[in-house]
């Protein structure tokens, strides 16, 4: 079973579809919102990126609702 963190906000329709196209592949994910939790902000920050959505399968980042990479981090 794959480790999915989603970096998320309020107002991005991207984080959205991530969200919904994790959901319907039936995979677990812990969503970190970054308008509502300010440690997540930080985190996003610190790792480099200032937009979202951001996903972190298996220790692998995907920048945006790059599904085809989604798709391939899973499949590992």
């Amino acid at each position: 079973m794959a480790n999915v963190i989603i970096y998320t906000s309020n107002t991005c329709p991207y984080c959205i579809s991530a969200k919904n196209y994790l959901d319907e592949k039936g995979i677990d994910y812990i969503e970190k919102n970054i308008q509502t939790d300010p440690s997540a902000r930080k985190e996003l920050m610190d790792m480099g990126y200032m937009g979202v959505p951001v996903l972190i399968i298996n220790g692998e980042e995907v920048v945006g609702f790059d599904q085809a990479k989604i798709d391939e981090l899973l499949s590992k």
